[in-house]
């Protein structure tokens, strides 16, 4: 599902502008991403967390030069979805329909 087709599936369940809804969900955005550039995690109940990751530095190998290389400790942004919320779609009819039509053209 795309951004467009959220906020068209919220304009039309709430009755409001899709404008509005497009002005609001790039709001939500754009506060979750000045709250992570800040170092902030940002927690919702029930949905799950948009946490910052802290990656360790290691040696990678570059294959196509057969060189080794350093990359730096940084730090990433990652979701981590709420029990609940992965409870409901382990137990999701129609989940579990479309992976087993996945699995078959495989």
């Amino acid at each position: 599902m795309t951004k467009a087709e959220v906020i068209a599936e919220i304009a039309t369940k709430t009755g409001i502008e899709k404008a509005q809804v497009q002005e609001a969900v790039e709001s939500f955005f754009k506060v979750v991403r000045t709250s992570m550039t800040e170092g902030k995690n940002v927690y919702f109940r029930g949905f799950g967390s948009f946490v910052i990751k802290k990656r360790a530095k290691k040696i990678a190998r570059n294959i196509s030069k057969n060189t080794a290389m350093v990359i730096d400790e940084h730090y990433i942004p990652s979701f981590k979805p709420a029990k609940t919320f992965v409870d409901k779609v382990k137990k999701s009819d129609t989940v579990k329909t479309k992976a087993a039509k996945l699995a078959a053209k495989a």
